[in-house]
């Protein structure tokens, strides 16, 4: 596929993805499936920004080849006052980035405080690294990027 042809469907499909974000009064540019996240982040259209922890990329695991900037830490979840500040510093604020957490939820909160401070194509991985807990209370089976054997790594 050439780069003008994957770079088309890319536009297209970013376009869909913005208009719901419009409809359903998102600030930020809407939220993408985990495969769409690896095909964009892979063709290099897009970078890709874990929001999570350093024990939980270490632990639970990481996409490789992604940045790192930490949208909460500790026990209480203490929210990083830089986060936006370094968020800029590693990717600038207007590449298309795609920001990848746990469940989809802390990286949908580190997308709205980009758009908020600016950020013109930052965008949410639905259901994160892990997806929704189970029924036994274990996540990575209900969705996210390990469950649909997307590259990724452990330490």
């Amino acid at each position: 596929m050439s780069t003008a042809i994957a770079t088309s469907r890319f536009a297209q499909a970013l376009d869909k993805v913005r208009s719901v974000a419009l409809s359903t009064g998102l600030t930020y540019s809407g939220g993408v499936h985990p495969k769409l996240a690896w095909e964009l982040f892979q063709t290099g259209e897009a970078l890709l920004v874990d929001v999570r922890t350093p024990e939980e990329r270490k632990f639970v695991g990481h996409v490789p080849g992604s940045l790192h900037v930490v949208r909460a830490s500790g026990t209480a979840m203490t929210r990083n006052p830089r986060f936006v500040r370094e968020l800029e510093a590693k990717t600038g604020k207007y590449a298309v980035i795609l920001l990848l957490c746990r469940s989809g939820k802390r990286s949908d909160l580190a997308a709205d405080a980009a758009a908020k401070a600016g950020f013109t194509r930052v965008f949410n991985v639905l259901e994160g690294f892990e997806g929704e807990i189970d029924e036994k209370q274990h996540r990575g089976g209900l969705g996210g990027w390990r469950s649909y054997d997307l590259p990724w790594v452990q330490d």
